[in-house]
């Protein structure tokens, strides 16, 4: 219930962040926490797959911050890039759910929740 309860919080703040008219790329300066985020999504949408979790809720909060944030074609490689590095850094990893990467689920849930919180409490309006 706790991972649930965090998983809303967490796409609850990306929404509150990404709601702002978007920006370019130079003039985003919570850029870096976004593409960390969206690196975060990734490792997410591995590592809760592999431990049971089923479907593309991962991929899904990703593709709602792209939409939110409306980037141009090069800023949008970036985001993917960064996704797609965190999917791959757990991917040749695990082969199944160990405790190991139920450690890291946890991790990266508090790290998504609390970048979120700090980017929305930062730079939100």
């Amino acid at each position: 219930m706790k991972t649930r309860l965090r998983c809303a919080v967490m796409l609850v703040a990306v929404a509150a962040i990404c709601g702002t008219a978007p920006a370019r790329a130079a003039e985003s300066p919570f850029e870096g926490q976004l593409l960390r985020l969206s690196e975060i999504l990734g490792s997410l949408h591995f590592l809760r797959n592999l431990c049971g979790e089923t479907g593309s809720t991962w991929r899904d909060r990703m593709e709602t911050l792209l939409e939110a944030e409306n980037p141009d074609a090069e800023r949008r490689a970036r985001f993917i890039a960064s996704f797609n590095r965190g999917y791959r850094a757990f991917e040749g990893s695990y082969g199944s759910c160990t405790p190991s990467a139920i450690s890291a689920i946890e991790r990266y849930m508090k790290e998504g929740a609390e970048l979120t919180k700090d980017t929305a409490v930062r730079f939100g309006n």
